[in-house]
């Protein structure tokens, strides 16, 4: 075997340092934002990246496929909503995203288990069949917990056309169908658009009340809160790092961050527990895993990836859900 040796005087080019590579400091040499824990608002469970449709740019690469992430059983989101009892001073929010969380078998049991702690809860669905095969539990549900459990609905687009290029051929009209069973039975409902297309947000709520009066659903797409309008994720570091000096700049604070107040509870393939991680759109970077408890997870976090930039930060969007 030849070893090649570098003469004395041969200088070693170095890598042109790239950003969101280190978790201190911007590639411009400015110190990086980072967010304090302020305490639990929220505690997510991510149920799964299993989903019954895959979506164009889906954040979490949910598929029927993608078991990446997998099942979170009922025992292990009751240790976690015990480790909540003991340490936040009033009930929190409990949400459920995935992949689709109606997928996992456990998932009435962790409602139930959830919404009988006192707390809210919030789930994530898409509201085609997976749901709706749980009709008479939710039913069930609404009505021994009235008022503390909401549905969020992902909706695209106002249009068939807008939707179903995101999530795929005949997903609009189950997707209707689902809503329109919410609305009549009057669950709390809000709906979950992504502003991709090149039309003004004013134009996309337009559009959305349109949509809601054509249904008979009685919302106001104006209420931020009621139509959450999430702008795109791009798999890609084309948008700047957030340096401490841009708090001040953008008039925001840390406290509005989602993981100021939040984590999630996420268990990865092969794993033999869960863990809790820093954020619901970043789940499978290591270096934004936390620890194995509620108790372990209140480190400061490092806004380390493009993400926290274009959504959280520049996008001022959030998944609370206050």
């Amino acid at each position: 075997m030849t070893i090649f040796a570098l003469e004395p005087t041969e200088v070693v080019p170095q890598a042109a340092p790239h950003k969101f590579s280190n978790p201190r400091v911007t590639v411009s040499g400015e110190h990086r934002a980072h967010v304090p824990f302020s305490g639990y608002e929220t505690v997510w469970f991510n149920t799964g990246t299993l989903c019954n449709i895959a979506c164009k740019n889906c954040y979490i690469d949910s598929s029927p496929k993608n078991d990446q992430l997998v099942h979170l059983t009922r025992s292990e989101v009751a240790s976690f909503l015990e480790q909540a009892r003991r340490i936040a001073t009033r009930p929190i929010t409990i949400g459920f995203t995935g992949g689709e969380p109606f997928m996992n078998p456990d998932i009435v049991d962790m409602l139930d288990d959830s919404l009988s702690h006192d707390h809210s809860v919030l789930v994530l669905t898409n509201a085609m069949r997976p749901m709706q095969r749980h009709r008479e539990a939710l039913l069930d549900l609404q009505s021994r917990f009235p008022n503390r459990l909401s549905i969020r609905v992902s909706l695209d687009h106002y249009e068939r056309h807008g939707h179903e290029e995101i999530r795929g051929a005949r997903t609009w009209q189950p997707a209707l169908d689902g809503l329109a069973w919410l609305a009549k039975h009057k669950f709390d409902v809000s709906i979950a658009g992504r502003l991709l297309w090149a039309i003004e947000e004013r134009d996309m709520r337009d559009g959305y009340q349109q949509l809601f009066s054509q249904i008979g659903f009685d919302i106001d797409a104006t209420d931020s809160k009621r139509l959450i309008l999430f702008p795109e994720m791009r798999d890609d570091d084309n948008t700047p790092e957030v340096s401490e000096g841009c708090w001040k700049k953008l008039n925001l604070s840390p406290r509005n961050m989602m993981c100021a107040s939040s984590r999630m509870i996420i268990k990865r393939k092969g794993s033999d527990k869960p863990a809790v991680v820093a954020c619901t759109l970043i789940p499978y970077l290591n270096e934004f895993e936390l620890g194995g408890t509620l108790e372990d997870a209140t480190a400061t976090v490092s806004l380390n990836h493009p993400h926290c930039s274009r959504f959280c930060v520049l996008g001022k969007a959030s998944c609370r859900a206050d």
